[in-house]
């Protein structure tokens, strides 16, 4: 299932193309590669945001809650992961009907947006009874006539409830029960060629690419087997949750994709937590940085706290500008809803079903169109392929760089504002606008714009728990 409910740094998501034929209705422009986790936002919500901004804002792909028909838990409020819990491949869930999903593609390609989608294939649903999905199927435990599955197609290992009881037993991992998720038994041929079927119909209907949930749980082999029979190329990014001494570990499925990388994420969030900004001075982590997603918090952690979350307010949007300001990996932003509860679902009615998206509303975040993260997108486009550059730092919690001769970054993550510094840049001479605060507007900023002279010093007050964020794709008259 989606869900981490032990904090262990963990990697989620390996992403390459996979398959040749027809090139996506969606190309990605070089430098335009950051993701936009929609979470719990239904499927005419994330069309019009598409329309709305992340188009305009620079994002190059939006990745969508899982879309297939779940299993319903009136019982327990309609909880978020419900929708990890698969019924059928029938594209009929919580966040609206087939049709409504391949309007919202169209949407999103129209603003050259791509689409990825959470996949759900290492098992069916996660309760032990009979009972009624989200598009009224009928199903148990592990019959799903719909798929069809029957009890022949999942994993039986023998442990008790089948379930996996030792992370370092690589064969526990991959044949027994995690979650309570009936376990699919992926190395069957007749099961991959219905998982296959599911992820074809998906790009049938223009989907670009795939998250695949639990893919830590799926024998790398099994993964590549599946990805042969698309039917054209898809962009494909794995959850393989990283631990210490497990049987698993996430560099084994660098031949299948990228890696969506936790340790990433759980490291920065203990800098900008508890550590020193200084530290991020050669920041990194274990994975190749052209195979890896990163992000600084993700459904699953937001959840369960292990990262920064939005409740961490001016760190959190300092971790994400590092994040888009920084070379390395693939970023992906989180836009979820407020929550008070780890099971708390999206706003939804009566039924379960996700209600439209207002941002705004005290429910929905939208983190992805705040200032000091929706115009970092646009700063880590223009400085795409650049080297970091005039790296400066106070030994504390106050840091700036440069992003070669296109963008300059400054953080203060100190409990005090830096009054009249002076920063060494190599950005040309001008006026800027702060992206971090502002975005440029009819020739002007919505907010400060600060000017570099011609020796490239940067003269400015920084505020504390605050930074500013200039590049040259956000130059403004004089």
């Amino acid at each position: 299932m989606g869900r981490v409910w032990i904090y262990a740094l963990i990697t989620a998501v390996a992403t390459t193309w996979v398959t040749v034929p027809a090139p996506s209705s969606a190309e990605e422009p070089a430098g335009r590669d950051v993701i936009a986790q929609m979470f719990g936002w239904n499927w005419r919500s994330i069309g019009h945001e598409c329309q709305a901004t992340l188009g305009k804002l620079g994002y190059s792909a939006v990745q969508t809650s899982p879309p297939e028909e779940h299993s319903l838990w009136p019982d327990k409020g309609f909880p978020w992961w419900q929708s990890y819990s698969a019924v059928s491949y029938k594209l009929d869930s919580r966040f609206g009907t087939r049709d409504e999903l391949a309007a919202m593609v169209r949407s999103c390609h129209e603003a050259g947006v791509q689409v990825y989608v959470d996949a759900v294939i290492n098992n069916m649903s996660a309760t032990t009874d009979c009972s009624i999905g989200s598009a009224l199927t009928p199903y148990c435990h592990y019959w799903y006539p719909a798929v069809p599955y029957t009890e022949r197609d999942f994993h039986h290992c023998g442990t008790p409830h089948d379930s996996v009881e030792n992370l370092a037993d690589r064969s526990q991992m991959f044949n027994c029960q995690s979650f309570n998720g009936a376990d699919l038994a992926t190395g069957d041929d007749s099961v991959r060629d219905r998982i296959a079927g599911y992820l074809n119909d998906l790009l049938s209907l223009g989907v670009d690419g795939f998250r695949i949930d639990s893919a830590k749980y799926i024998p790398p082999e099994d993964i590549a087997a599946i990805e042969q029979r698309l039917s054209r190329r898809a962009y494909v990014y794995q959850e393989v949750i990283y631990g210490w001494g497990e049987g698993v570990q996430p560099e084994e499925y660098l031949a299948t994709g990228a890696v969506m990388d936790l340790r990433y994420a759980g490291t920065l969030s203990q800098i900008f937590r508890h550590g020193r900004l200084a530290w991020l001075r050669t920041f990194s982590s274990a994975l190749p940085s052209d195979n890896t997603v990163v992000f600084v918090a993700n459904h699953d952690t937001e959840h369960n706290g292990s990262t920064l979350t939005y409740a961490d307010g001016e760190r959190y949007t300092m971790a994400n500008a590092f994040m888009l300001a920084w070379p390395y990996g693939r970023p992906k932003v989180l836009s979820g809803y407020a929550f008070n509860s780890y099971d708390e679902p999206p706003p939804s009615d009566p039924l379960g079903r996700a209600m439209d998206s207002r941002c705004g509303d005290g429910h929905w975040l939208c983190e992805h169109a705040w200032p000091g993260i929706g115009g970092m997108v646009g700063f880590h486009e223009q400085v795409h392929g650049q080297p970091v550059v005039g790296w400066s730092d106070n030994g504390g919690n106050r840091i700036s760089f440069g992003r070669g001769s296109a963008g300059y970054l400054v953080l203060n993550g100190e409990d005090f504002p830096a009054d009249a510094d002076v920063y060494q840049t190599s950005m040309p001479a001008g006026s800027y606008c702060d992206v971090l605060h502002g975005a440029v507007e009819g020739g002007s900023c919505t907010g400060p714009s600060y000017q570099i002279d011609g020796a490239g010093l940067l003269h400015a007050d920084v505020a504390a728990q605050s930074g500013i964020a200039l590049h040259t794709g956000a130059i403004i008259a004089e």
